[in-house]
């Protein structure tokens, strides 16, 4: 099993007795949010019941006539024999969103207590967003694919190792030339793989990366399945515009070109903001919204009609881009761009440590790839990220964090692949995978 963060989260939830609320893990298809569940919840339970309510929608349906708590309780002895108290038992909720009305006995079962309870989805999110819940009940948590960390984890890449590097982000210190060549080559590896389980398990593991692709290609298409889940009026257009994906990372104005989805002019967000919403809710998809006006907090300025959208998983985009040829990615010398690689990377990084999602847009001064809130400072925080060798290529995010100009940020970011670790003004260089100390 590999090591995931979500499983402080989730041993917090089980060893508190107390807990009132009950845990919501939602996320996309194929994140491993119940393999996670399933094995670290037997480990803290006498008695384990999971219930894939995905499996019961699509054969028997017991579960649609479930309108009680009483209901409940009887169709789970039926399904599971009398269970002992909450103390000894967990039910696992799997694939909640394909029966809405439990939702609202949520509560209900949570007060009660008679056992305890954990939920998951993976279009979740689209559910949360359109059901009620009432109030208090619930606690929610989003789950992603495997960050870096988590790669590095999954390559017995030691702790110790990765402190050291931390201190290197934090002090501003080189890395060790052989430690940042194992490393570097190890987040081009993640560039291939990406960090949907059962990829990464194909790559790392059994070393197979035709069968590594073969996984992210059943998953694309799983995630093209959804988008058709939709109704009738929105899912040709989601399904479009999912579609469009790759193509759209691949110009040098990566923004959705709106005219593109149905060859209409006149076309903006505000006419597709339905299927955006469910492209974001439902986890498949990460937006970016433009500001010309980088200042905190940075939803105040954002654009409403600019906008990129990144693939969930760098993997997926590898996959369609590339196939099986891994030496477009491993081979500085293929002449291959890979910004687009490179950014959805550090799109799937930042917005899983809980960052959204922003980036610079000017005319006059140029674009940014990333801009991130700094809470702590309540400032705003440029990110460059470079995928070539030539890592000075930039004009805009200097005028950022001029101290002279209009904006004067405290300071920016430029990641890439070079062993530099400097400051230079306002500007810290850094190797791209140290993006995950971010």
């Amino acid at each position: 099993m590999f090591k995931r963060k979500i499983q402080t989260e989730l041993e917090k939830y089980f060893t508190n007795k107390e807990e009132q609320k009950i845990l919501i893990i939602y996320g996309a298809r194929q994140v491993g949010k119940s393999y996670i569940i399933r094995n670290t919840a037997k480990s803290f339970f006498k008695n384990y019941a999971e219930i894939d309510l995905k499996d019961d929608y699509e054969t028997n349906k017991l579960f649609s006539n479930v309108q009680t708590t009483k209901d409940f309780y009887t169709l789970v002895s039926s399904l599971f024999g009398d269970l002992n108290n909450s103390d000894d038992t967990i039910i696992f909720l799997d694939e909640i969103q394909f029966y809405p009305h439990l939702m609202t006995l949520l509560k209900p079962l949570a007060k009660e207590r008679k056992y305890r309870y954990i939920v998951s989805g993976s279009l979740l999110g689209i559910t949360l967003r359109h059901s009620f819940i009432p109030m208090g009940s619930i606690t929610e948590k989003r789950m992603f694919p495997m960050d870096f960390e988590e790669f590095l984890w999954a390559n017995n890449y030691g702790e110790s190792a990765i402190e050291e590097l931390k201190d290197c982000f934090l002090n501003l210190k080189e890395v060790n030339q052989s430690v940042h060549e194992y490393t570097l080559r190890l987040f081009q590896d993640y560039l291939l793989s990406g960090g949907l389980p059962d990829a990464v398990n194909e790559y790392i593991i059994n070393q197979n990366v035709s069968k590594m692709r073969q996984v992210q290609n059943e998953i694309h298409t799983y995630y093209k399945d959804d988008c058709s889940k939709y109704d009738e009026e929105h899912n040709l257009k989601i399904r479009r515009i999912f579609d469009l994906l790759p193509s759209n990372m691949a110009n040098k104005v990566k923004r959705i070109q709106f005219k593109s989805i149905e060859g209409k002019d006149d076309s903006n967000l505000d006419k597709y903001e339905d299927e955006f919403d469910y492209l974001f809710d439902s986890g498949i998809s990460l937006p970016s919204r433009a500001v010309s006006n980088p200042v905190f907090p940075l939803v105040q300025s954002k654009s409403k009609n600019l906008i990129k959208a990144y693939f969930n998983d760098v993997g997926l985009l590898t996959g369609i881009l590339y196939r099986n040829n891994v030496f477009a990615v491993l081979n500085k010398d293929s002449g291959i761009n890979l910004g687009s690689v490179y950014e959805t990377a550090a799109a799937m990084e930042l917005i899983a440590h809980g960052h959204e999602l922003y980036y610079f847009d000017s005319k006059k001064v140029g674009e940014v790839d990333f801009l991130i809130n700094n809470y702590d400072s309540l400032s705003i925080v440029p990110i460059e990220i470079k995928s070539g060798n030539d890592q000075n290529n930039f004009r805009a995010i200097p005028k950022l964090v001029d101290p002279n100009g209009n904006y004067k940020l405290s300071y920016g970011y430029i990641f890439g692949n070079k062993n530099i670790v400097k400051k230079d003004g306002n500007l810290i260089t850094l190797p791209i995978y140290m993006i995950m100390f971010l």
